[in-house]
């Protein structure tokens, strides 16, 4: 038995734990996020936002990442204000080492790679079309049903989506240009998982044409762009 752990550590682990880490924090607010709360555990998502200057909304989806990946965990603080109490959020190991359990979410990159595989191109492609399109017409429509404004137009639909688009970690903008609208997302959540399957662009098409759809805007037709498949930019434009 070799004296070096590294030497021994299995192919697939070894990988697995590389994309469990690269996903939970390759971007970098949540990064920030992570390094804070080792410092100021009991921290919470407004004191984050303020630390992160982002809106709590971006920080509540980080720190659901981090969570899910068993990095971060919360307790209950009990305000003196009227109302539910408030999250504070602390890390579980202030120690994240290569070695140890598979995260979940390395394991469901790994399902989710090996299924586009068996599909096929034109089946994955219209699959992750699909699930964008019915998540974003959800997301739309929620958004939707908390607004005020009776009369919604692709242009003031694409400002709400980018901020959707944000919250879920796309690091997303609005850009005009004519009688077009585009959203630019800086951050691809799905990582390196897109660069290997580009099918998976498809669902920010899905997702745009969905929530434009919830949101009631009279045009649902959208057009994309993205890098993992040579583009410039990963832009859709409505």
């Amino acid at each position: 038995m070799s004296a070096n752990p590294e030497i021994e550590l299995d192919p697939a682990l070894f990988t697995a734990t590389v994309t469990s880490l690269a996903h939970s924090f390759g971007d970098n607010t949540r990064r920030k996020i992570y390094l804070y709360l080792r410092e100021n555990p009991g921290a919470t998502a407004t004191e984050l936002a303020r630390h992160c200057d982002v809106h709590a909304n971006v920080v509540r989806h980080h720190v659901e990442r981090l969570t899910e990946g068993g990095y971060v965990t919360y307790d209950n603080v009990h305000k003196s204000t009227v109302g539910r109490p408030a999250k504070g959020y602390r890390v579980v190991d202030n120690n994240v080492a290569m070695e140890g359990s598979v995260r979940r979410d390395a394991l469901l990159v790994a399902l989710l790679e090996m299924a586009l595989e068996r599909l096929g191109p034109k089946a994955a492609e219209s699959l992750a079309h699909d699930v964008g399109l019915e998540y974003g017409r959800g997301l739309g429509t929620t958004a939707n049903a908390s607004s005020h404004d009776s009369t919604v137009t692709v242009k003031s639909a694409m400002s709400s989506i980018a901020g959707l688009l944000t919250a879920h970690g796309f690091a997303a903008r609005v850009e005009v240009g004519g009688t077009s609208q585009s959203v630019v997302s800086e951050n691809c959540p799905f990582g390196s998982a897109a660069q290997h399957h580009p099918v998976l662009c498809a669902v920010d098409r899905g997702l745009i044409a969905g929530m434009l759809e919830g949101l009631g805007a009279k045009s649902t037709n959208v057009t994309l762009t993205s890098r993992a498949r040579g583009d410039d930019t990963c832009r859709v434009t409505a």
